[in-house]
């Protein structure tokens, strides 16, 4: 974010400054996304829905599971939320208690750390690298649960790396956390990004565990504020008043116009999407690795590289700084996804045109060349 806000405040002196520091889709909501959201607010749809969401959006969300997926999902078990953070929000005010651990990948996205401790609860991060997919595996499992952990936290696709995990591995995790008698909350929200085929939901694996997704990325949603979480059946009710109190229901004109996410026009402009941004992937990464980055993961999904760059500087911290302040590029150092390796990754999120690509390519190489 003080990167972000540099990068500012340079346009606003006349800078011209290439933007890869941003995780947010640069394309805007699909049109009958926000022609429904019209509707809604013409027709004085602007009243409190249930706490638990709109039944109609939790019946589509639930007729998508079962399209893509094969999966009979309830859709009483589907809560409609302020965004995923709200979801984990939710999710995290259930399961943990003051002094509760709750394991999550290093790298991993910020916030997670913050709504953990948010409830006076400790976050774990476990080292995860290329060897592991990126991804928190049974062996990380075995080595950080203790008997104050209550939950393991994962996201697949998962942001910063764009990594997913493998169907086989999430089983033996989703096991693990099962025999120690805790959680296992999956992170989904970049589900329908994926460059390939789409993998299957972790509800696949039993109706005990959690699954967080978002309308923010795959529908382009992001300042609608819309997600929802599927939580096993016993736990709905206590989700349901905590919802009413922590924020009485997610937003209403976001709900109804979320319901045309599922009309053909705006799946053909939202495959479209997809298909831009596997191709802005496909250029970026081979660029990158001929720079002199080393990207040992090709994401599968998401919209984002995360790039070592020990062969370029010893602090990545600086190296971003100084690529924003002199070649007018923003990058996002690692040190924002954790501690582990931190000062030797950057990561670059593929949100902008193929046009600024190419000369947020141009000049960083340029940069390096003067380096």
């Amino acid at each position: 974010m003080a990167l972000l806000a540099r990068a500012r405040e340079l346009e606003a002196q006349g800078r011209s400054i290439v933007h890869m520091e941003i995780g947010e889709p640069d394309f805007s909501t699909p049109q009958p996304i926000i022609d429904a959201g019209i509707r809604a607010l013409q027709e004085g749809r602007t009243h409190y829905t249930p706490a638990v969401g709109l039944r109609e959006l939790r019946e589509a969300i639930a007729r998508d599971y079962r399209e893509h997926d094969g999966l009979d999902i309830d859709p009483r078990r589907i809560l409609v939320t302020p965004g995923a953070s709200g979801a984990l929000q939710l999710l995290l005010a259930l399961l943990v208690d003051p002094g509760s651990e709750v394991l999550m990948t290093d790298p991993g996205y910020p916030c997670n750390s913050n709504f953990v401790r948010l409830f006076d609860a400790r976050p774990v991060r476990v080292p995860v690298g290329a060897e592991q997919h990126y991804q928190l595996d049974v062996a990380g499992i075995e080595k950080y649960w203790t008997d104050n952990t209550c939950c393991a936290l994962i996201a697949s696709p998962s942001n910063p790396t764009g990594s997913v995990i493998a169907p086989e591995r999430l089983e033996a995790l989703y096991k693990a956390v099962r025999a120690r008698d805790g959680s296992l909350i999956v992170d989904e929200i970049y589900q329908g990004l994926t460059y390939g085929e789409r993998p299957r939901s972790a509800l696949a694996l039993g109706d005990d565990i959690f699954v967080i997704n978002s309308f923010s990325k795959f529908q382009g949603m992001t300042g609608w504020r819309l997600g929802w979480l599927v939580a096993p059946d016993a736990h709905i009710e206590a989700l349901d008043a905590l919802a009413q109190n922590l924020f009485l229901a997610a937003p209403t004109l976001a709900q109804y116009a979320a319901l045309a996410a599922w009309e053909d026009d705006a799946q053909a402009i939202i495959e479209s999407r997809r298909q831009e941004f596997q191709r802005r992937r496909d250029y970026l990464l081979p660029a990158l690795t001929t720079l002199g980055f080393d990207i040992p993961v090709q994401p599968e999904g998401a919209f984002y590289l995360y790039a070592g760059c020990e062969s370029l500087t010893d602090n990545s911290f600086t190296f971003t700084q100084d690529l924003l302040e002199q070649a007018g590029v923003a990058v996002t150092p690692g040190i924002d996804f954790g501690d582990w390796k931190a000062k030797q990754h950057v990561r670059f999120a593929y949100t902008t045109d193929m046009d600024n690509l190419i000369l947020g390519v141009e000049r960083i190489a340029k940069y390096l060349e003067e380096h």
